[in-house]
């Protein structure tokens, strides 16, 4: 047994010593990040950041009370006003090795816009403030409000067994995981195991193509990981999983479904599914990623922005916008998208430990939460080689922020300084 309490397949004690990144790690890395030398010099001198001067108070509020003033308490027009100066500072001086552009936007009490960098390092030219981006985990929020959706709808049933929707793609040995248990990552079910295990792995492998159903297939191949309900472990399975399930109980694919039920309402337009493209549609600003080379000693930035992305599938491929991010979280808080009791279960950790660190679970259905600035903060990150992303808010919506960093590291275990710098201008510290 491990000392966390989960129940059941032992583990030895160096996997019980592994610390895994959270979806939801806002935290400031203690001190800045020590620079690797890159052989691909950046040109072009740093532009400034772009950002609005001075945070715009909101006007009072004239409409009659809301739904979501029931959630809050009424409480608008005295939320601070975001810090633009500290905002600012935190995305100034790109490109740098460790990041070539940033994207954000900060609400609650009034609004701030700002980006930096390059929107790619050949030309130099300014970073797009409006450019598209690989949103990575952030995908997971969008299906599991579908998956909710569907279970308002009496499609699903979160209580469910996986297996009762797709008996022909899981095994008798995960015949117990539910649906809900998919969706807040305490299944079981290990990782599939694609190469990747480097940087330079991964980008050796960045054109293969996978098949959802053989990716769930690899994972449920694997022994479990402990008995589902018990623990709880972040990783891509449970939503490949879900995706699937969304197709089954539809008849429709899963892009489809999410197109059809959150981007055309919200009127999400930058917002796509890739199914399977390479490329980024539009304006969009490059990834890169720092890779070893020749005999390890040098390092040098590739461009990543092509990348197949069924590796992440209904786990990690949606491409979107900061804008568009930063109106879905709004409407989902608001109760716009999921309503109701299935809301909360967006807000409700599981009564489990992780898996690896023994620390009490940090994810719900689709989101995570950490303690920054004295509060609640509800989300998501995404990483994809060349992007780092994060949609968060408190729940109360006095203060969200999203962004989109181009790390040229963003797999890397510990925080890109740019984004954690933005996390603590917006909400404090931990």
């Amino acid at each position: 047994m491990i000392s966390s309490g989960c129940s059941g397949y032992g583990f030895s004690s160096s996997a019980r010593r592994a610390v895994i990144a959270t979806a939801m790690v806002l935290a400031v890395v203690g001190g800045s990040l020590a620079a690797a030398p890159v052989a691909s010099a950046v040109a072009a001198p740093a532009p400034a950041p772009r950002a609005v001067p001075e945070a715009t108070p909101a006007p009072p509020s004239c409409r009659p009370p809301s739904d979501a003033d029931a959630r809050t308490g009424g409480r608008t027009g005295r939320v601070a006003p975001p810090d633009g100066a500290a905002l600012s500072a935190a995305i100034a001086g790109l490109p740098a090795p460790h990041t070539t552009a940033a994207l954000a936007r900060v609400g609650g009490g009034g609004s701030w816009q700002g980006s930096a960098g390059v929107r790619d390092l050949r030309s130099g030219r300014p970073a797009l403030p409006e450019g598209r981006f690989r949103a990575g985990s952030t995908t997971k929020v969008f299906v599991a409000a579908v998956v909710l959706q569907l279970a308002a709808e009496g499609k699903i049933s979160l209580d469910a067994t996986a297996r009762s929707y797709l008996p022909e793609l899981i095994p008798p040995a995960y015949g117990a995981v539910t649906v809900r248990q998919l969706l807040n990552h305490t299944h079981g079910i290990p990782a599939a195991g694609l190469p990747g295990a480097t940087p330079e792995e991964a980008y050796a492998h960045r054109f293969d193509r996978h098949d959802p159903r053989e990716l769930v297939r690899r994972a449920t191949a694997r022994p479990p990981e402990f008995r589902p309900g018990t623990c709880q472990r972040y990783h891509n399975t449970g939503y490949t999983i879900a995706g699937l399930l969304i197709e089954r109980v539809t008849g429709e694919s899963y892009e489809a479904q999410v197109t059809r039920r959150i981007l055309k309402p919200l009127g999400l337009r930058d917002s796509y599914l890739p199914d399977g493209e390479v490329h980024i549609r539009g304006p969009h600003n490059r990834g890169y990623q720092s890779l070893r080379t020749g005999d390890g000693t040098s390092i040098e930035l590739r461009d990543v922005t092509r990348w197949d992305p069924t590796d992440g599938w209904a786990a990690g491929d949606l491409i979107s916008t900061t804008a568009d991010l930063e109106r879905f979280i709004t409407a989902l808080f608001q109760g716009r998208v999921v309503r109701g009791p299935l809301l909360e279960e967006m807000f409700t950790l599981p009564k489990v430990t992780d898996h690896q660190t023994g620390a009490p679970a940090s994810f719900s259905v689709g989101l995570s939460v950490q303690r920054l600035g004295g509060r609640d903060v509800w989300g998501k990150t995404g990483g994809r080689y060349g992007y780092n992303t994060v949609v968060a808010a408190t729940r109360d919506l006095s203060r969200t922020l999203v962004y989109s960093v181009h790390a040229t590291d963003a797999k890397a275990k510990d925080l890109n300084p740019v984004a954690g710098a933005l996390a603590v201008a917006a909400f404090g510290r931990p």
